[in-house]
């Protein structure tokens, strides 16, 4: 690939995150671009789809495909695809159904998070965590399957059942957003996520500069990064923002703004 240096400059100047995975994923499209029916990346974070669309978009040998078990699916994993081979892709989804007593209702994603990755298990075999009353289902790695249903036993300290079902009888869980409107300085990030999370500008620029904040699925570049109508802001632990609209300036000479909110 002649552009692949370019590309590979461009998102690592997005962050090291970004860097790596345009590395692996560079590399992957070059395994189908040399001949290879396909070839399937680890589950990934969203941003990892725009990073493999660009290499794709320069390439004329390959397509690109990205799935996470269910149409909604935040985690995906990428599939390079030659463009001489007309089969489907198996991109090694198992979907497993993890079950514990009701009464322990408060039990979380964080929960069954910290419970799986206790065990040595890498975050890359992992993708979505959906997670209902009284269990959850979780989306994985094929190859990790029945290694899974012999030593995930517990979450919590609380004994867990598991089942391999069908993506058929996933249920992804609703979600619903809080409105929130609310008048800035500026569309600094800082002040943007300050009012949409409801917490000072302080907090919001530690949460910054820790590395706690995405804009768009990539980590943030700084408090004075801007925000535009369309952009997702998440912050760990509280969930995640997404500047609707901008409603008009104040006679004062704040920006009104309207903001969903979801946790």
């Amino acid at each position: 690939m002649k552009d692949k240096e370019k590309i590979l400059r461009y998102f690592a100047a997005s962050g090291e995150e970004a860097g790596e995975m345009a590395v692996r994923l560079l590399d992957l499209a070059e395994t189908a671009d040399k001949g290879r029916p396909y070839a399937v990346s680890p589950f990934m974070p969203p941003f990892a789809v725009q990073i493999a669309a660009t290499a794709a978009a320069h390439m004329k040998t390959v397509s690109m495909e990205s799935w996470g078990g269910y149409h909604e699916a935040e985690r995906v994993k990428i599939a390079f695809k030659n463009l001489s081979y007309s089969g489907l892709v198996d991109f090694g989804i198992t979907v497993l159904s993890v079950s514990w007593d009701s009464r322990y209702r408060l039990i979380g994603h964080r929960d069954v998070m910290g419970s799986l990755l206790a065990l040595g298990i890498d975050r890359a075999v992992l993708g979505d965590i959906l997670v209902q009353p009284s269990g959850a289902q979780i989306f994985i790695e094929k190859k990790m399957t029945e290694w899974l249903k012999q030593n995930f036993l517990k979450v919590a300290m609380v004994p867990v059942s598991i089942e391999e079902i069908s993506p058929d009888d996933v249920h992804p869980p609703e979600e619903t957003a809080k409105e929130v409107r609310a008048t800035v300085a500026s569309l600094r990030l800082d002040a943007v996520g300050a009012a949409g999370f409801g917490i000072s500008r302080a907090k919001m620029a530690a949460a910054v500069d820790g590395q706690k904040v995405q804009v768009n699925w990539q980590i943030a570049k700084g408090v004075s990064q801007s925000v535009s109508e369309g952009d997702i802001v998440s912050l760990r632990g509280r969930g995640r923002i997404v500047l609707k609209a901008v409603t008009g300036v104040s006679r004062k000479g704040r920006t009104g703004i309207l903001v969903e909110k979801y946790r």
